[in-house]
């Protein structure tokens, strides 16, 4: 009698057991369950998140449809010019062949896309390039993105440096023609920090992984001097 009571009782402790089990089991489910569905959710959030602030941003007086550049000129041949403020041979490449590129603009032969990227930031203790970069977004504001440019090339900081200071790009803009309160504002609010960000990474989702990079109707151009700057327009006006 007492063997059959101790086999009952021994069945209803792993009864039980197995019930405790099964109920641990559902909760667990029931939690990691909870914990997809936040992590889908978070997911989704971000995505969406991203999506418009990639999207938030406003064009400078001048930009292409896209907004991922500067227009100068109007001529049958698109010319894309791809620079960072900071990039030293961007400077050599406008010190050699800025004269043949305004001269295209002048005869009407070109149309030329600036791309102010900011690729160098991690040179720069103050991300002067994106700072640059949004700088010359109210210089086009103000009509003097080309005047801006040049100024800025010819007096630009070492790598590795904080370079220039806010007050110092303002300085640059009043000195090529802007209006220093409104230039100025613009500069110290990042007005065009965000459009910085898009022209960036819309030069990047075309394939630029350096500066400078000057495509001539879509093409890259190998040769970089004037000669070849102006062989491949004339290319590709034919």
């Amino acid at each position: 009698m007492s063997s059959r009571k101790g086999r009952k009782n021994a069945a209803q402790v792993v009864r039980a057991q197995l019930a405790r089990e099964k109920r641990r089991t559902r909760t667990i489910w029931t939690s990691v369950g909870a914990v997809v569905v936040l992590v889908i959710a978070g997911l989704i959030g971000w995505s969406v998140y991203s999506s418009q602030k990639s999207k938030t941003f406003t064009a400078p007086p001048g930009a292409n449809a896209g907004g991922t550049g500067i227009v100068a000129g109007a001529g049958p041949v698109t010319i894309d010019l791809y620079e960072d403020y900071l990039c030293p041979v961007c400077k050599q490449f406008q010190q050699v062949n800025g004269a043949t590129i305004d001269q295209l603009i002048r005869e009407d032969k070109v149309r030329v896309v600036f791309h102010p990227v900011a690729f160098l930031n991690r040179f720069s203790t103050t991300e002067y390039s994106t700072r640059a970069s949004a700088a010359s977004g109210c210089a086009a504001k103000g009509g003097k993105f080309k005047e801006f440019t040049d100024a800025l090339f010819a007096r630009q900081p070492a790598e590795g440096s904080a370079g220039l200071s806010n007050d110092e790009l303002i300085d640059i803009g009043a000195g090529v023609g802007l209006n220093r309160d409104d230039f100025g504002s613009c500069v110290k609010d990042g007005t065009y920090k965000p459009w910085t960000e898009h022209v960036t990474d819309e030069a990047s989702k075309a394939g630029v992984t350096g500066t400078p990079t000057i495509k001539v109707n879509g093409k890259d151009v190998e040769d970089r001097s004037p000669a070849g700057i102006t062989a491949a327009v004339a290319a590709a006006g034919k």
